[in-house]
């Protein structure tokens, strides 16, 4: 059994929106999404609405919104009898971790073979190192040239402890977009992305480093959260709203 109502508080303070732009995205009205934050069911249109508008506001958090969906019918779903349902066992799905262990693989022999060409192409030529922040070293222009260098390669870290860490494609105006990944970081453990733009929040900076490009770790600081855009030439930080900052 977890908290269904702050868990998704969570998640949504953890991608730093507010209750206006999740009912915006989600098509469910704010107070509703209170509701649901609030584990307030009493006051929603009825039990099968309820079911409805976790599994969205779930899954567009990243969660795994059928196994919200269990949960509430576990413990609040109530027969037209007005008995309580029998209460099920709700096993939590790991979410394909297999998967996702193999695809890290195959990003990570990417981003090796994408720094090593790009290092060998700037001594050939005489270009400088490539260097977080700054601007990159000029490198023939040819079709795989172009294509790696539009491509952001990023390592996250747990160096001090652990975090959790949401991973999501950034698209054009600055869009959060498809979940890449969303899970804690042990001390010591690493996860690799490869996209030509990044939307990460980290739950407990301080604890993770991350490294852009092949280039040397940049520890973060703090314990709010924080939100992190990532693009192949630089990393920018802000701090995420939210009451459990200290």
């Amino acid at each position: 059994m977890f908290a269904i109502g702050s868990s998704l508080k969570d998640a949504r303070l953890r991608m730093g929106l507010d209750l206006a732009t999740a009912a915006e995205a989600t098509k469910i009205r704010s107070r509703h999404l209170q509701a649901l934050e609030d584990e307030q069911f009493d006051v929603l249109p009825g039990q099968t609405y309820v079911r409805g508008f976790l599994k969205t506001y779930a899954d567009f958090l990243g969660l795994d919104g059928q196994l919200y969906v269990d949960e509430y019918s576990s413990r609040f779903w109530v027969n037209e009898d007005g008995t309580p349902a029998t209460r099920r066992k709700v096993r939590y799905r790991r979410k394909h971790h297999g998967r996702i262990e193999m695809n890290m693989i195959v990003l990570t022999l990417v981003a090796i073979v994408g720094v090593t060409a790009l290092v060998i192409a700037a001594w050939k030529f005489g270009g400088p190192s490539t260097t977080t922040g700054q601007k990159q070293p000029l490198v023939p222009s040819t079709p795989r040239a172009a294509k790696r260098e539009a491509l952001a390669h990023l390592t996250v870290t747990a160096h001090g402890g652990t975090s959790v860490i949401d991973v999501h494609v950034l698209r054009s105006a600055g869009r959060v977009g498809r979940l890449l990944f969303h899970g804690t970081l042990e001390r010591g453990e690493s996860q690799t992305f490869v996209q030509r733009n990044l939307w990460l929040s980290v739950s407990f900076p301080k604890h993770v480093t991350l490294a852009l490009n092949g280039s040397s770790s940049f520890r973060l600081k703090g314990t709010c959260p924080i939100a992190v855009t990532v693009t192949p030439q630089q990393m920018t930080t802000a701090t995420a709203t939210t009451s459990s900052c200290r």
